[in-house]
C-alpha cells in the first residue's frame, strides 16, 4: 500500500513537471527554431482558439475575470489557514504537501495554456510583413497629411453618431456582435484574419482595468477578449477589435492597434468608424505634437465640438485613475512586452502610427479610414 501511494504521489508531481518542461521547450523552439512559431500560428493556434474560444464563449461573462477572483480568494483563504494552523499549533504536513501539489498543477496548466495560446505567437511573422504594410521613414509633412486625413474622417463620422442628453456616445446596435462582424469583414481582404471570433466581454468589475490604466486585456487561458466598460465610449469599438486581433496570433501591440483601426474603419456601423477615426487621430496627432505643435493645435480646432468633448472626457477619466497602481501596472506591462521581443515596450502601442502613415499614403491613396 505504501509503495502504491508513493507511485501515485510521484505521478501527481511528475505530470505537471513534464508539462512545465514542455512549455519551456515550446517557447525555446519559438525563439530558436526557424518557422516553428509560424507553423504553430497557422496550424495549431486556430484550432485552439476555435475550440477553447467557443467553449468559454458560451458564458456571457468573462470566465477569466471570475477565475482570477476565485484564485485570489483561494490564496487568501489558504494563507489564513496556514497562519491559523501555526497559531493553534495544529500544522498538518500532509495537507501542506497536497496544497503544494495543487499549486504545482495550477502553475503548470496556466503556463502551458499561456505558451500555446499566446507566448509562441510573439515570434511569428508580423501582420506588417504578411500584409506588405511595412513601416518606413517619413517626414513631418507626411505625418501632418495623415493627421489631416484622420481629422476629416472625424468630421465625416461624428455628426452621425447617436448621443444621450449629456453628449455621451450611445451604441444603437450590439457593439460586441458588430466587433465580430467588423473583424470577419476585414478577414475577407486579409486571410490571416479569417475565422471564428467570440464576442468581446465587458468586465463585471471594470475598475480592475481602470486602476491599471488598461482599456482591455486578452486572456490566453480562456481565449477571451475582455474590455473596460467604464472608459469613454468611443474607445470601446477600437478596444474590442484590438483584443480580438490577438485571437488571430497577432500579439504585437502596434499591429493589434492598426488591425483594430482597419476593422473599425471599414465597419458599416458609424460608431465603429468614428471610433477608428478619433482613436487614429489621437495616436497620430500625439506624434505630430512632438514636431509641430502649431499644426496640432490647428487640427484640434478643426474637430467637431462633440469630438473635442470626447477627448476631454477621456483625459479626465484616465486622470482620475492615475496613481501608484497604474504606474506599477505600466512597468510590469513594459517589462512583459520587452521580454516577448517588443523592444519598445509600452511605447509599442504608439508605433501603430508608422503603419497608419504607410497605409494612408502608400496603400490607400488617401482614401482615409474607409
Amino acid at each position: 500500500m505504501r509503495k502504491r501511494r508513493k507511485r501515485r504521489v510521484k505521478k501527481r508531481v511528475l505530470i505537471p513537471l513534464i508539462l512545465l518542461a514542455v512549455s519551456v521547450a515550446l517557447m525555446a523552439a519559438s525563439v530558436y527554431v526557424d518557422g516553428f512559431a509560424d507553423w504553430h500560428t497557422e496550424h495549431i493556434y486556430p484550432a485552439l482558439t476555435g475550440s477553447i474560444g467557443r467553449i468559454f464563449g458560451l458564458v456571457p461573462t468573462s470566465v477569466a475575470e471570475i477565475g482570477l477572483y476565485l484564485f485570489v480568494l483561494t490564496l487568501i483563504l489558504g494563507f489564513l489557514y496556514i497562519l491559523l494552523s501555526i497559531i493553534h499549533k495544529n500544522w498538518n504536513f500532509y495537507r501542506t504537501k497536497k496544497t503544494a501539489v495543487v499549486l504545482l498543477w495550477t502553475v503548470s496548466v496556466l503556463a502551458f495554456l499561456y505558451v500555446i495560446n499566446c507566448g509562441i505567437n510573439y515570434r511569428s511573422t508580423s501582420f506588417a510583413e504578411r500584409s506588405g504594410i511595412l513601416p518606413r521613414d517619413y517626414t513631418v509633412d507626411e505625418l501632418r497629411r495623415v493627421c489631416l486625413t484622420l481629422t476629416q474622417a472625424v468630421q465625416d463620422t461624428e455628426p452621425s453618431v447617436t448621443r444621450d442628453d449629456d453628449g455621451e456616445l450611445l451604441f444603437t446596435t450590439d457593439a460586441g456582435k458588430n466587433a465580430v462582424r467588423a473583424m470577419q469583414t476585414l478577414g475577407e481582404d486579409y486571410r490571416e484574419l479569417k475565422g471564428y471570433y467570440p464576442e468581446p466581454k465587458k468586465l463585471i468589475f471594470s475598475e480592475f482595468l481602470s486602476i491599471q490604466s488598461l482599456t482591455g486585456i486578452y486572456s490566453p487561458f480562456t481565449v477571451e477578449a475582455n474590455y473596460n466598460g467604464d472608459m469613454t465610449a468611443y474607445n470601446i469599438p477600437f478596444t474590442m477589435c484590438h483584443e480580438l486581433s490577438h485571437l488571430k496570433g497577432f500579439m504585437q501591440e502596434q499591429e493589434a492597434n492598426f488591425i483594430a483601426w482597419l476593422a473599425c474603419g471599414r465597419s458599416d456601423v458609424v460608431e465603429f468608424r468614428y471610433s477608428a477615426a478619433l482613436s487614429g487621430w489621437l495616436y497620430a496627432t500625439n506624434q505630430l505634437w512632438n514636431y509641430d505643435q502649431a499644426s496640432y493645435e490647428e487640427l484640434y480646432g478643426m474637430l467637431p465640438e462633440n469630438a473635442r468633448k470626447d477627448l476631454q472626457r477621456n483625459d479626465a477619466f484616465w486622470a482620475e485613475h492615475e496613481g501608484r497602481i497604474a504606474e506599477v501596472s505600466n512597468q510590469i506591462n513594459d517589462a512583459y512586452l520587452k521580454s516577448n521581443g517588443q523592444e519598445n515596450g509600452v511605447e509599442s502601442y504608439d508605433k501603430m502610427v508608422d503603419m497608419l502613415v504607410v497605409y494612408l499614403l502608400d496603400h490607400a491613396s488617401g482614401q482615409g479610414a474607409s
